[in-house]
């Protein structure tokens, strides 16, 4: 059975740890679910939980994670913590036929990204330079997508920002600036809303490694970081000693050339235990796909000799998402500053 090691409970506030003196909560009153989310600063009244606590119901095998005030089910994969295990073969992927136009918002769309539950999209562009926040009223079904008008600003970092990722519960967020060559690292006070976010003053230049990054990614820990770029086409593999924290992280001397299948690699995915990558090619409207014989090691990294052609709907991708259990594929470029969903046969 899964198991979640808790190596320090704290209370709500953050203060101290909890002593339980007045118990804990099971949500549903299932006796066998742990919560670390809920403790009880009275006999009558819990604190509010942390954002990031989690529960575990053992019953369900769900892991349910509290985020910008309240509570977000994620289902266990076979040995996750939390999150599900999938793979996609790109030789399945289908078009579903649904699109959302973000052109409203941005003229050069560069990347995308979303929340654990996919009801927040974020879209990210050179032209406006900012972030652009969604609410899909069903999560990860682009149909039922709407804007926010929530944007945040980048300018005062960069000038051309090409990409971006979130930390696992929403509370940092990275930028990846084509301008500057730098990797910016902002604080969102509220998980995922992206109207409290603020600059960390943190930034890694990745300009050594390639002096035109147009894709980024994290491993699930955030103890790796992956950067692409367009002028020597290769992915560059990076440490972060204190995951997500990009003021610990330091080149590998690690790399994947991809100029054999891309020009200009626009974007980098990972599934789940990192034993596949999926590198989207501006140049060639192509995705490819690759097998990492050590999860998140691009030194294992080969081609698969697998890909799938995005032609037909975008002529300039330059962003690509999957949702949490790899069963949506969402691709983003400026040709058409449109955003379309694809389904992976999963």
């Amino acid at each position: 059975m899964t198991q979640i090691k808790v190596d320090t409970i704290a209370d709500a506030a953050g203060t101290g740890a909890a002593d339980f003196a007045d118990g804990i909560t099971v949500a549903g009153g299932a006796l066998s679910a742990l919560n670390t989310a809920e403790y009880y600063s009275s006999a009558s009244e819990p604190t509010s939980p942390k954002n990031g606590a989690i529960w575990w119901d053992t019953i369900n095998e769900k892991v349910m994670v509290y985020i910008a005030g309240e509570f977000k089910e994620v289902e266990l994969g076979a040995s996750a913590g939390g999150l599900v295990e999938w793979t996609v073969d790109l030789s399945n992927v289908t078009y579903d036929n649904v699109s959302f136009s973000v052109a409203s918002q941005e003229t050069r769309a560069s990347g995308i990204v979303f929340n654990l539950d996919g009801t927040k999209m974020y879209m990210i562009g050179y032209d406006f330079d900012k972030v652009h926040q969604y609410t899909l009223s069903t999560g990860f079904d682009l149909s039922t997508a709407s804007y926010d008008s929530v944007s945040f600003s980048l300018t005062a970092q960069d000038s051309a920002p090409s990409d971006m990722a979130f930390n696992t519960d929403g509370t940092k967020m990275y930028v990846l600036g084509y301008g500057s060559d730098n990797v910016y690292q902002y604080s969102l006070s509220t998980a995922f809303d992206i109207s409290t976010a603020s600059y960390d003053s943190v930034s890694l230049s990745v300009n050594s490694q390639d002096p035109t990054p147009m894709g980024m990614a994290f491993n699930t820990d955030g103890t790796k970081m992956y950067m692409t770029g367009s002028i020597n086409n290769k992915v560059h593999q990076y440490t972060l000693s204190t995951g997500f924290d990009l003021s610990t992280a330091s080149y590998d001397s690690v790399n994947l050339n991809v100029t054999a299948q891309e020009g200009n690699p626009a974007s980098v995915a990972f599934n789940t235990d990192g034993t596949k990558m999926y590198v989207l090619g501006y140049s060639s409207d192509t995705a490819h796909q690759y097998t990492l014989s050590t999860g998140f090691d691009l030194s294992t990294a080969s081609y698969d000799s697998v890909s799938f052609s995005l032609a037909a709907q975008e002529g300039s991708p330059l962003g690509v998402a999957f949702n949490t259990d790899g069963t949506k594929m969402y691709i983003v470029g400026f040709s058409n500053n449109t955003i379309f969903q694809y389904s992976t046969g999963l």
